[in-house]
């Protein structure tokens, strides 16, 4: 298992927010991910559109995970609509 942190950026609706910040957790239990801590970042203004929104939430999750999955991992989040971008970054130990 390796450290990643993972940064999200989410839409600022509350609603949007929780269902895909629910289903980027899910994914992540799913390939054996574990959650060290997650910090939220805030809301903030976008450089460019992203899916039509020029605003987003910032969440940064650091976790560990095989690093094999992180392929596996990083296709299923480009099936979840409400999740705008993301990044995973090795952290070195």
């Amino acid at each position: 298992m390796r450290k990643y942190e993972l940064t999200t950026i989410f839409p600022v609706d509350e609603e949007l927010y929780k269902t895909a910040l629910d289903s980027v957790k899910q994914v992540l239990s799913e390939f054996g991910a574990e959650v060290e801590s997650e910090e939220s970042l805030g809301d903030r203004n976008l450089y460019y559109m992203i899916k039509k929104r020029n605003k987003g939430r910032f969440l940064l999750l650091n976790i560990k995970v095989n690093p094999a999955k992180v392929v596996e991992i990083e296709k299923k989040f480009k099936l979840i609509d409400s999740l705008l971008k993301y990044m995973f970054v090795r952290v070195d130990e």
